[in-house]
């Protein structure tokens, strides 16, 4: 292993150049460039440069992750047969992967750095701004996994083309107004060639003359009447204070869970009705109560929303192995298999029961039900088929009305136990929840109840033992209405 001085040659004027990057570029051998296409490369060479780039990597690779990783085991190869330069445009630290894989896979005492002038301090004074204000960086080639929160600004980087540009505009539309000004910021720190440009987001990717490899995007934050995640913990902070809600200080992990449960629902409710507006409301309920215990938490020093979402950022990564891993599958059967497993490891449930006693008793009992007969057929132990399961429920029904006629309270609710339990087996089989199952058919009573009740009324009628008959009658007719 040798040396490797990895040089930054700033922006792209000469006058951003260090004296030391100067020197070390025209006087050392074996000096490599990520690329050549950079503005003070022709005045290096005149000061004496001798060179080779890895443009041509840039065709042969599919993405630029597959380029940076070839780039950088080149020069760590190149390494080997004696010292190796390799430069890079503006600061080492600042957007450049191929010197992150360089620093990581090389011994550190071996690595020489040689500072060179962010593309970013250009962009700054270009713009004449002050990044401590709360400037956010975002990667163009990356933007849309990013969470972008329009009360910030941000500077969006390597928009270096209108099919990049078009991308961007489509993911700032989602959270800003369509004529939103946005700056286009082109060689910056370059005298000659810097221009900077205020258009409204809608034209942004109008002009494909607008982008080269020297372009960023900054976008100021807007003026937004929308809150953000931050806002709502905040307003449930200010909830919780000495200035706050005396209801709101009042509450407890344990005083809110009928909350949860009842929000819960109540999203259900909303997806059932298929109601968009309704969902948003309902899932923003959940939400308050997620931060509602994250708050309380935090003020008691055990945990705070960080910690929430470390917590299943991480679970999710971790019972996800064929998306962050290594591991093949089949399709989503072999997942949930896989699902089980890395869950069962992760309580330290080596045992069948043990999995099976830790599905929550504090849930729905048809849920648990299913839940815990899933864990069973994992291990083999279920109906072959959904036939075998529906047999079983008319030896259950037997055995049921055997304990109706003996009139033994304590065995009629063991049978009718088993009776429920099969059934929602059945369901499973059937790839059914038998909860919502069961919560539909409850709307369907209701519905078809009202319909009675509605027409016992054109006659002056209302529902009671006296008027049997006719609900009957009024009943069937019921269940065809609602058919239609």
């Amino acid at each position: 292993m040798n040396q490797i001085t990895i040089v930054g040659m700033g922006p792209g004027s000469k006058e951003y150049l260090t004296v030391q990057a100067i020197e070390a570029l025209t006087t050392l051998p074996n000096v490599y460039l990520r690329t050549e296409k950079h503005p003070v490369v022709e005045y290096l060479v005149q000061k004496g440069m001798r060179y080779q780039s890895f443009d041509e990597l840039y065709e042969a690779a599919d993405t630029f992750e597959e380029t940076y990783e070839t780039i950088a085991n080149k020069v760590l190869l190149l390494a080997k047969a004696g010292p190796v330069v390799y430069a890079v445009p503006g600061n080492p630290f600042v957007a450049e992967k191929t010197v992150a894989l360089i620093i990581a896979s090389h011994p550190n005492a071996l690595i020489k750095i040689v500072h060179g002038v962010s593309f970013i301090d250009a962009i700054i004074t270009a713009l004449k701004y002050d990044p401590v204000k709360g400037l956010e960086i975002v990667d163009g080639l990356k933007i849309e996994s990013e969470t972008l929160n329009p009360k910030k600004d941000r500077l969006i980087i390597q928009v270096y083309n209108q099919m990049v540009a078009s991308t961007v505009k489509l993911q700032l539309m989602l959270r800003y107004q369509d004529d939103h000004e946005v700056v286009v910021v082109n060689a910056a720190g370059i005298e000659s060639l810097e221009k900077i440009e205020r258009v409204p987001l809608f034209e942004l990717d109008r002009n494909p003359e607008r982008f080269n490899h020297l372009t960023s995007l900054f976008v100021p934050a807007a003026n937004a009447s929308g809150y953000t995640f931050e806002d709502l913990q905040n307003i449930m902070v200010k909830l919780r204070s000495d200035n706050g809600c005396p209801w709101d200080r009042e509450q407890t992990h344990r005083s809110l869970t009928k909350y949860l449960v009842e929000e819960a629902y109540e999203v259900l409710d909303a997806v059932e009705s298929e109601d968009d507006n309704a969902l948003i409301d309902e899932l923003g309920d959940v939400l308050l109560q997620v931060v509602f215990h994250a708050t309380i938490a935090n003020e008691d020093g055990y945990f705070s929303m960080d910690d929430i979402t470390d917590g299943i950022c991480q679970k999710m990564i971790r019972r996800h192995p064929h998306v962050f891993g290594d591991v093949d599958v089949s399709g989503s059967d072999e997942v949930l298999v896989n699902w089980q497993a890395i869950k069962a490891k992760e309580k330290q449930t080596e045992k069948i029961h043990e999995a099976m006693n830790a599905v929550a008793t504090s849930i729905p009992a048809l849920i648990r039900s299913q839940k815990v007969q899933k864990i069973a057929a994992n291990v083999g132990f279920d109906w072959q088929n959904v036939k075998e399961a529906i047999k079983k429920i008319d030896e259950e029904l037997g055995e049921f009305k055997v304990e109706v006629e003996a009139q033994d309270f304590m065995k009629l609710e063991e049978e009718l136990g088993d009776l429920l339990m099969i059934i929602s087996n059945v369901a499973r089989h059937l790839k059914i929840d038998a909860e919502i199952a069961l919560a539909k058919a409850i709307e369907k009573f209701i519905r078809r109840f009202k319909y009675v009740e509605e027409k016992l009324a054109e006659s002056n009628e209302i529902p009671n033992s006296e008027a049997l008959d006719k609900m009957d009658k009024l009943w069937l007719e019921a269940k065809i209405w609602d058919k239609y």
